[in-house]
């Protein structure tokens, strides 16, 4: 397939390695995020240069929580931003705050982990297998965490667990994870936004940052978080990571770069600049077989940026992770920011979010599958990414066979192998998917009250 661009691209004239400066419609940009790892392909275009090679002032401005950046993305205070996937896709269809919020650029795969109190790990390590060295056989099941959580409740004490967002793909791992073995996260319903109707372990929001203090005081008992608070836990000696994403999910899409659809509108070769320098980014991150991870925590590792100590960055983003102290084992994948066509905004993604929003009642009745498949091409923008690839190839700065040029922008289905619960996933048809899922709501059921009806 001949991809085309706009005619003011195509007007550009080309020269080998070197950016195409196009007409810029604004040229000072202020962009926010939330320290985490994952915003890494912002700081390094920045400090990389591949901002101002495309001719764009940058500012980038760490985020108190979630709801702050994407407030700001959306008064205009913030031009862009690292978000959660689940942010665009919500405030488009109306959950929360209502705007129409798009993403030309994926950020990243992977990169969370799930967490427990040292108390929690004791009382789980019994009911999980070891292997011929005694350490635990992974991945972990939260099969072995519902003797512990039984526990809990026949003493009286709910089972508080913490994810980042109630639309982050924390949330939707950790229930996920929760789900696979045997236990209830919780529903929500248009009354009760708490997400913890008829739950067995109760979730609730903590920003990132703040994790594992909170894991620390006692008022959680685990979380699902982005590096690097989960090794944070293991440097402080306060927890141990039971599982990370890529093992319930391998190579799960992550964050994304969200923008209204008006600034898209309004400044289309800006929107298009932007994402040229993001993609640079996201290949260098990982070019070489992440040869430059190094120089990228260094990059993390500074106050402005994430701001946590080189080894606890360094522990999980250069291809190992550390569960127990001193049981680090390979995880080359755990960050993956460029291959496996990490940045293309595939539209299959934008419905997996959108599934397990109906899954848990956010979305309170039934869609057709037509809807799901609207909804993710209003928010998803691979027609952009693909221009601005297109123009990186032309310019010498990206390989032609790194890019799926034919995509309809649905990944093939996710085999069962490569999920935690042996459920296969396809895009292609959400409800047959939603259908499968042992815990959650399908078809026409609705929450009302404590009662799921229909």
């Amino acid at each position: 397939m001949k991809y085309l661009l706009s005619a003011a691209a195509a007007a550009l004239t080309v020269t080998s390695a070197s950016a195409q400066m196009l007409e810029l419609e604004k040229d000072e940009l202020t962009f926010g995020f939330i320290k985490l790892t994952d915003m890494a392909p912002l700081a390094v275009a920045y400090e990389q240069g591949y901002f101002l090679d495309e001719g764009l002032f940058v500012t980038l401005e760490a985020q108190a929580n979630w709801k702050v950046l994407l407030d700001g993305v959306i008064d205009g205070q913030l031009d862009g931003a690292h978000m959660l996937a689940g942010q665009p896709l919500a405030a488009t269809i109306g959950y929360g705050t209502e705007a129409h919020i798009i993403t030309p650029f994926s950020m990243d795969l992977n990169g969370n982990g799930i967490t427990v109190s040292n108390e929690v790990w004791d009382l789980m390590r019994p009911h999980i297998p070891s292997m011929e060295d005694g350490r635990p056989q992974h991945p972990i099941s939260a099969e072995a965490l519902a003797p512990v959580v039984e526990q809990f409740r026949d003493e009286g004490k709910p089972f508080n667990m913490g994810m980042v967002f109630p639309v982050s793909t924390h949330n939707y791992e950790l229930r996920y994870w929760l789900a696979a073995g045997g236990l209830h996260p919780g529903y929500y319903s248009p009354e009760n936004i708490s997400g913890q109707i008829a739950a067995d372990v109760f979730l609730s929001v903590t920003p990132p940052p703040q994790m594992p203090a909170t894991l620390e005081a006692g008022t959680i008992y685990g979380y699902c978080v982005g590096e690097p608070w989960n090794q944070q836990a293991v440097f402080k000696g306060i927890g141990v990571p039971v599982i990370t994403d890529y093992q319930i999910w391998k190579n799960n899409p992550e964050k994304v770069f969200g923008i209204t659809n008006e600034f898209a509108a309004q400044y289309p070769n800006t929107t298009l600049a932007v994402t040229k320098a993001l993609i640079r980014a996201a290949i260098w991150l990982d070019e070489n077989d992440n040869a430059n991870r190094p120089e990228a925590v260094e990059i993390l590792s500074r106050p402005e940026y994430v701001g946590a100590d080189y080894d606890v960055i360094a522990n999980s983003m250069t291809g190992f992770f550390e569960f127990e102290k001193g049981d680090k084992r390979d995880i080359p994948d755990f960050n993956v920011f460029f291959r496996y066509n990490a940045t293309y905004p595939f539209y299959s993604d934008a419905v997996w979010y959108l599934t397990q929003m109906r899954r848990w009642g956010q979305i309170p009745e039934a869609k057709s599958d037509a809807w799901y498949d609207e909804v993710a091409r209003k928010v998803y923008k691979p027609e952009i990414y693909l221009e601005a690839a297109r123009l990186l190839v032309d310019e010498g700065f990206a390989n032609e066979a790194d890019f799926p040029w034919d995509s309809d922008g649905y990944k093939a289905p996710t085999p069962a192998a490569d999920i935690i619960d042996g459920i296969p996933y396809d895009g292609r048809a959400p409800n047959a998917y939603l259908e499968s899922l042992p815990i959650g709501l399908k078809a026409d059921q609705i929450v009302v009250g404590s009662e799921v009806q229909g």
